[in-house]
């Protein structure tokens, strides 16, 4: 029975092990929710810091520029802005000095030229005749003009054999008067004649000068721009009326005459002062940028157009890039640390390309904080590819240029 007893005492104790409570398990189920809630906060406030960091969305690439203080912008600084043409102050339309018939082009489009160098022939047959029958009455003369000084000496020695007789009474005085007199007038022709021969020299002079007409020569060392005559052409160097006779053989220029010419509004050109430091951009090449002076500020305004023409000269005239006719855009610069007791110009310089236009207003977009902002500004003058920001811009503040399409107000960015 002891046993038995024993046993089920045993049971019933284990039986209430089993209902009793352990309060541990208890306090540590009730601290997981607060675990999960708090675990769960920091998830989200890394992701947010993440998405700050690593945005998630539409993020623009752009280029910025700094806005720079117009007082305290180093070197050269664009005063005025004006266009013009590349022009050549020595070219010329090559022609010949007499009417004729082209017989030679030796001339192409793009050729250089040394001075003096033949660029076309003309059929030569009449001047050649002209030098020919010339040089024939040459021949003749010196032939006369020998013939006279042999007359000559033989009249000199009648004279003095008839003087001779004279003295020893053999002839009349008469006689000894027209030796002396034949003598005199044999002098008096040899004269004229050497006249004669000089004649003839410059009428082969004269004969030469027409037959070298027909060489055209290079007045001056350049480049062959146009070539306006084909050999069986005839040219002259005044026009024929018809449009059948050309006037020219083709068109030279001195490349390294080359310069800029540019009309200024007469209201500017005050800004404007001989031996100004400019640069200069070529249409075909914008990226090219060329210095110079200015040369001469011609002194007569056009009344029609209200402008002033001023001649630049170019550093690089040489540079085959460089040709007749070609457009230019030019920057009248002005050394703005120099002017020390000059009043500082206000606002500051971003390139023109960050201005926006939206309706009447202007707007740029400004970066901050990884951010564009649109802020409204008001502008001033233009200095070459840069623009003057009155208000709405501070210096140092960085604006995007050449926002890409779709890039608004608050989005991010970034730059370089």
């Amino acid at each position: 029975m002891s046993d038995e007893s024993s046993s089920t005492q045993t049971a019933q104790s284990a039986l209430l092990h089993q209902l009793r409570i352990d309060r541990q398990e208890t306090q540590g189920r009730k601290r997981g929710p607060a675990i999960i809630v708090v675990a769960i906060a920091a998830g989200l406030a890394l992701l947010a810091g993440l998405w700050w960091v690593f945005p998630v969305g539409n993020t623009f690439a752009v280029e910025t520029a700094t806005a720079q203080s117009l007082s305290a912008a180093p070197g050269n600084t664009a005063v005025l802005d004006a266009t013009g043409y590349v022009t050549a102050r020595r070219q010329a339309t090559v022609s010949s000095k007499v009417t004729g018939r082209v017989a030679e082009v030796l001339i192409e489009e793009g050729q250089q030229v040394k001075e003096g160098q033949v660029l076309a022939r003309l059929d030569a047959i009449d001047a050649k005749a002209q030098w020919d029958l010339a040089r024939a009455q040459l021949d003749v003369t010196r032939a006369q003009l020998a013939d006279l000084r042999l007359l000559l000496e033989q009249a000199e020695r009648d004279a003095e054999r008839q003087q001779d007789l004279v003295k020893q009474k053999l002839v009349s005085q008469q006689v000894a008067d027209d030796a002396n007199t034949l003598l005199a007038s044999r002098r008096s022709r040899l004269a004229a004649q050497e006249q004669e021969v000089k004649v003839a020299k410059r009428n082969v002079e004269l004969a030469q000068v027409g037959l070298d007409n027909t060489v055209i020569r290079a007045p001056f060392a350049g480049v062959i721009t146009d070539k306006a005559a084909q050999p069986g052409e005839i040219v002259s160097p005044i026009s024929a009326g018809g449009g059948f006779t050309r006037t020219g053989i083709g068109t030279i220029v001195d490349m390294d005459s080359l310069e800029i010419e540019v009309d200024v509004n007469e209201s500017y050109i005050g800004r404007v002062q001989a031996g100004q430091p400019v640069e200069s951009g070529l249409n075909a090449y914008p990226d090219w940028k060329i210095p110079g002076k200015v040369i001469a500020i011609i002194p007569a305004a056009d009344r029609s157009k209200a402008t002033v023409r001023v001649r630049i000269s170019i550093e690089h005239n040489s540079d085959s890039r460089v040709v007749p006719d070609m457009g230019v855009r030019v920057a009248f610069l002005e050394n703005t640390t120099a002017n020390t007791g000059a009043q500082p110009i206000p606002g500051v310089l971003i390139p023109g390309s960050a201005i926006r236009g939206q309706g009447d207003v202007n707007v740029v977009l400004v970066v901050a904080e990884g951010r564009v902002h649109a802020r409204q500004v008001t502008l001033g003058q233009t200095y070459s590819d840069l623009r003057q920001v009155l208000t709405g811009l501070q210096a140092n503040e960085r604006v995007v240029i050449k926002p890409p399409a779709g890039l608004k107000d608050g989005d991010r960015v970034q730059w370089q």
